[in-house]
């Protein structure tokens, strides 16, 4: 499809906006599924998981809002969401979170394959794209070995 350069620009920060929304779903997850251990299973989820996914959250929040500042475009607010019922407990908050990060890193690579952010994007944007999915990478082998130990 051919996009005028506002359009692509608009797409863009639409998928880039939609990817935050995901990593902002897993970090709630994670943190609800942090208040639900004890501290030694705590303090791994907060160093295996809840850090890289906080880091990926601040880093396309980051890239998202300068790049509609660059390009003059009104972004709009990406705020973290609800995890949901404490029911779920600490591993189905898990899981959801890794759900959610695959879904981000999804329409990130799906975003980085259309080529939009090369049309119209900068280097910026893409250098920052790159950084979220390295973050986001190594979450769900994680994610898989710590639910492995959880309640053990």
């Amino acid at each position: 499809m051919a996009y005028t350069t506002a359009e692509g620009r608009r797409e863009l920060l639409d998928d880039v906006a939609a990817a935050a929304d995901e990593i902002g779903s897993a970090l709630a997850a994670l943190g609800a599924a942090y208040e639900q251990l004890d501290e030694h299973a705590a303090d791994a989820l907060e160093e295996r998981l809840f850090g890289p996914v906080q880091a990926a959250y601040a880093r396309v929040r980051h890239a998202y809002a300068d790049f509609a500042a660059r390009v003059g475009l009104e972004a709009r607010a990406i705020a973290p969401r609800d995890a949901g019922a404490a029911s779920t407990g600490a591993r189905g908050f898990v899981e959801e979170a890794v759900e959610a990060v695959e879904e981000a890193d999804a329409i990130l690579s799906e975003l980085q394959d259309s080529m939009l952010p090369v049309e119209v994007g900068d280097q910026e944007l893409r250098a920052g794209l790159s950084a979220v999915r390295e973050l986001l990478g190594p979450v769900s082998g994680r994610a898989r070995e710590l639910v492995r130990v959880l309640g053990r």
